[in-house]
Formats: C-alpha cells, structure tokens, sequence
C-alpha cells in the first residue's frame, strides 16, 4: 500500500471537486451509478472508508502501469500454469472450505445499482426502500459502510418496458419440457454464486413476485453451504453444481427462458482465453429483450498493483497465493466482449473509487467495472393484409 501524500490528495480533491457539479442529484434522485460521496475538500480525505468517481491524476496512472508492468516481467512457466485452469473447481473448494461463508459479505446493494434484477411492478418499491436506507445511513454519517451505491432508473425502466415486449416466441421454449421455475414469469441465473453472497438479498426480494433464482458454481462446497442456509427456499430457487467453462453440459432450464445473467466477480476467475465462449454459451438462455448484468475487477485497481513479481500467469492475468486467479478488465474488452457474443450495451462503466484505510492513514485507488448488455430483439414482419 502507499501512504497518501498531501499534494496528492490536493489534486485528487481538485480533479472531483471539476466532476461533482455534473453528478449532483436532482430531483431527489441519484443523480449517477456508483454512488455519490464525493471528496470536494482535501482534509475530509480520512472521513470516509470510501469516495466515490474518483479523477485519476496522470501520476497516479503512470505509477500504476509501471508497478504492474514490474510485477508482470517474470511470468509463471507455461509447463506449471495448466493447474490453475484444469484445477480451478479444487482450489476454489479449498477456499470455501477455509472460508465457509465469513469472507464476504452479503451484496445488499444489488438492487440499487441492478434493478433489472427484480421483476416488472417491483423495483419502484424495493428501490426507493433502499435508497431511504442508504439516505438514512448517509445523514447519520456512518463511516463504516465501504460500497456506497445508487441506481441508474433510466436502465431499470427501460429494461421493464422491454420484459413487457418480449415476443411470445421465448414463452414457447419453456413450455417444452419441465424444469423447476417453469411456471415462474421472471427467471433470474446467478452464475459462480460462491456461498450465496448474492442469492439471499435476491431470495428474500423475490418472494412472493412470481420469480425465480437460479445460481450455481463449479464448487460443490459452495453449493452445499448455499443449501444450508437457513434462508435457502426452493420454492423460489435452484442451486445447482455447473462449471461453465465446460462446453458440452447442459443447463437445468431451456434455451431463452432467462429474464437476467448475473456475474460478479466471476468471469474474471476464468482463463482469458475461455471467457469469450462463456459469455457466448450464457447469453444463448437469455429471452430476446434479456439483460446480463457484470460486475468485476477492472485494470489498475490495486489488488492488481499490489502483486508480488512470480504471480502473474500472463498480461493482465494473476494466481493468488492459494492458486485462485484473476483477470482485470479494460471497457473496451468488456464491450468487445458481450458485443462479440450478440449483446447490445446497454451500460458500461468504469467504478474508480478511492478506499482509505483512516487508521493507518493509507488510500488505494480501486477500479471496478460495472455493465449491462441486453440480447436483441427479434423483428417479427407480418404480411400485410390483401386490400
């Protein structure tokens, strides 16, 4: 970690404070995703845990690249980088072992930045009861909160009207076969749901909506945990043992029968030269008018940087310590991406924030990447009646 200087911190505030006026809430509304707690004077730097859409000076990246072009130099041989993918399940399965589910913590701001996750007539109530929450927690000026996040309505109302146009055709996939969630009207996947960080804020939303969650994760001690929670109903949802890296294994529910893909910091996990065929395969049980929703690690953040030299298996590309991997995106590879596998963007955001560490008086400059990519339509032409 690097100690904040005071000049650094000056410029840092100066650059924010250029941004703030744009971002400002009108209305009574977020005025912007990825919230909105910005650092306008220098000296209340060590007041918060966490700032938000924080200006990058051209110091701070240069430092960045250069660090991590020293940590990338030696790269882990060839001949012993095999294991870290054909034994990816193994050592996530060690780590939920160690960890149960005391590592992270649940992600209650789900909704605020991806409403699309709750069914059509329910996000206006669950949305605003959120956003009178984290009003409540901002006026008491808590300073223990470290993800500080707010919704982007034009998204969410945009992808109702759309789940409200989607063509009949995809209601005829699920009417095939049976599968759990069949009779549900709004199907959601949750892909590398771990312990169920993710699957508990959703379940106990959901209930009693005519929705339906599916997650799943290649390990199968995360799933039992998921099965052991106390909150786990499968009623409303399915979890289930799935390696998406694998090509030829099939889903519990057919092809264009989801409403929403979730991935949070998941396909980062993934070899870089496997996520494209992932996010092809996910996408093809998306509805026509289906959302896939990403959050993960984006390049420069300073999990990145703070790698010791020996760790990097290639650009950009990490193991951790107890043989876990990351991957840290750029926008441009996030839209290369969901365009190359038939999606339209819908949103693609890059989250700088600034973390602080008030007791050892430290800053890191975290980057995040959050985006939305909707599957097309269908056009269906119909002939025009004789005159």
């Amino acid at each position: 970690m690097h100690t904040l200087r005071s000049s650094s911190v000056a410029t840092l505030a100066k650059a924010v404070c250029k941004l703030s006026p744009r971002l400002k809430s009108t209305a009574g509304r977020p005025s912007a995703p990825l919230g909105s707690r910005f650092l306008t004077n220098p000296d209340d730097v060590f007041k918060h845990n966490m700032w938000d859409h924080v200006q990058w000076t051209e110091e701070d990246k240069e430092n960045a690249r250069q660090r991590i072009e020293e940590n990338s130099c030696t790269q882990i041989p060839l001949k012993e980088q095999g294991k870290f993918d054909t034994d990816a399940c193994q050592y996530w399965d060690k780590f939920y072992g160690r960890h149960q589910d005391k590592f992270f913590k649940d992600r209650n701001w789900l909704f605020l930045e991806f409403p699309e996750l709750l069914p059509p007539g329910a996000k206006s109530e669950v949305t605003n009861r959120c956003q009178s929450d984290q009003q409540a927690v901002l006026t008491t000026g808590s300073s223990t909160e470290t993800n500080k996040h707010h919704r982007s309505p034009d998204t969410a109302d945009l992808q109702e009207s759309c789940q409200k146009a989607v063509p009949e055709k995809d209601d005829a996939a699920t009417q095939t076969a049976t599968f759990p969630g069949q009779h549900a009207s709004f199907r959601i996947l949750e892909v590398g749901c771990g312990v169920g960080n993710s699957v508990f804020p959703i379940i106990n939303t959901i209930k009693e909506k005519d929705a339906f969650l599916y997650c799943c994760d290649f390990s199968p001690r995360a799933i039992q945990l998921v099965k052991d929670h106390p909150d786990y109903d499968d009623s409303v949802c399915h979890a289930f043992v799935h390696d998406v890296c694998e090509e030829n294994t099939s889903m519990p529910f057919p092809p264009r029968s989801l409403d929403v893909i979730l991935t949070v910091f998941v396909l980062s996990s993934i070899h870089p030269n496997r996520i494209q065929g992932v996010v092809n395969r996910l996408s093809t049980y998306l509805k026509h008018g289906g959302i896939f929703l990403f959050r993960d690690h984006g390049r420069y953040d300073f999990s990145q940087v703070r790698f010791k030299k020996g760790r990097c298996l290639s650009e950009n590309f990490y193991t951790r310590g107890d043989g876990t991997c990351v991957y840290f995106f750029t926008k441009e590879e996030v839209h290369d991406l969901f365009s190359n596998a038939g999606l339209e963007e819908v949103q693609n955001l890059e989250d700088r924030r600034l973390q602080v560490n008030r007791r050892e008086k430290v800053a890191m400059h975290r980057v995040w990447m959050q985006s939305k990519y909707r599957k097309f339509f269908v056009t269906i032409h119909f002939p025009a009646h004789p005159r």
